[in-house]
């Protein structure tokens, strides 16, 4: 008889930021993520998370702590198959919570992606979240003394202020990095068009999202009108999305994230796909913690070969796992062998709420 779900342990976490973190629409001092334990009678555990981003989609953090609980609820007794088989078929109700239930089935599974074999270092981008000239120049230096080689700018709120901000940041810079500029939704049409077509495009890897996530036509006439390739991020959900994407001229990339596919199976696939319709896929999730990271990590191995977007566990003051995640030299450093194992007296510190299925 296949094993049975014997517990699962449902937790809201809040995790303080050692800097503020700010996007065009909300800025973050701490990651508030749902995090998923399951245990089934043969003895096997996995774990999953899921941070819902308030203004990033119609999913809300009440809906999501909801979500979770009904499943959970109905999964205690199920087989590992049956489990997943369930969060498949209610993932559309909420997709990062379900994606923390998904992918805590899949480690239960023995999922291959997670089986690390052989130590990897993944290159990591970061964020510059200075804003005057010399806190810019001090920040750079030091994050390229780290071995960052990749940053990411911030834009989205005031276009003469972002345009001035980032020719400091490019003068800093110097041509000793890469940069993604980041609009995170921030810009309507008009503004948009003004600053992807006055950016020197000198170091710039890319521009992402300029544009409301469902208005694809405004983003794909920035697109084509913008001095550098466009990334599409929030509107990158699924297959077809990623196909609609390849169609237009001028985009050049697509982001993905662990938590909007599902579970590694369907971001391993989306990966894939993207990259045979032309298109290079970035991945990662700056608003993960440990698991998500250590997760979309697991996927990079096999298929990205660009600076992983998986850096959220370096912006939290508190770690997950017993052994943490490793960073050096600007990677993300990936241990062989067994998966990690989750800190249960962090766990209790950090702990909002939580809920024990049997």
């Amino acid at each position: 008889m296949d094993a049975r779900i014997s517990q699962i342990v449902l937790r809201r976490l809040r995790l303080p930021l050692i800097t503020p973190y700010r996007l065009s629409y909300r800025t973050f001092e701490a990651f508030e993520p749902i995090l998923i334990e399951l245990f089934d009678d043969s003895g096997r555990t996995g774990f999953g998370e899921g941070h819902i981003s308030p203004g990033s989609s119609s999913e809300t953090r009440a809906g999501g702590w909801a979500f979770a609980q009904r499943l959970a609820t109905a999964m205690c007794g199920m087989s590992a198959e049956e489990a997943r088989m369930l969060v498949e078929n209610e993932f559309d109700a909420s997709p990062v919570a379900a994606t923390a239930l998904a992918t805590a089935i899949e480690m239960l599974q023995g999922h291959p992606l997670l089986d690390v074999t052989e130590s990897r270092r993944l290159p990591l981008l970061s964020p510059v979240n200075s804003l005057g000239r010399s806190e810019i120049e001090t920040e750079i230096n030091d994050k390229l003394e780290q071995g960052f080689g990749t940053f990411k700018v911030k834009v989205g709120k005031d276009l003469e202020a972002d345009l001035e901000r980032l020719v400091v940041i490019q003068t800093a810079v110097a041509g000793r990095a890469t940069l993604r500029v980041d609009a995170n939704r921030g810009f309507n049409q008009q503004d948009a068009l003004r600053f992807a077509t006055r950016i020197d495009p000198q170091g710039i890897e890319l521009f992402e999202q300029p544009c409301a996530a469902e208005n694809w036509e405004a983003n794909a006439v920035v697109a084509r009108a913008s001095t550098v390739p466009l990334m599409l991020d929030e509107p990158i959900c699924g297959l077809d999305d990623i196909e609609r994407a390849a169609g237009l001229e001028g985009v050049g990339y697509v982001k993905l994230k662990l938590k909007r596919f599902g579970g590694l199976s369907r971001l391993h696939a989306a990966l894939e796909r993207a990259r045979d319709l032309g298109l290079k896929p970035v991945l990662g999730d700056g608003l993960g913690s440990e698991p998500m990271c250590w997760m979309e990590a697991c996927v990079a191995r096999s298929t990205i070969d660009n600076a992983g977007e998986f850096n959220g566990y370096l912006k939290a003051s508190q770690r997950l796992f017993k052994l943490p995640l490793g960073f050096k030299d600007g990677n993300l450093m990936l241990a062989a062998g067994p998966g990690p194992e989750l800190d249960q007296d962090q766990l209790v510190k950090l702990t909002l709420e939580s809920l024990r299925s049997t």
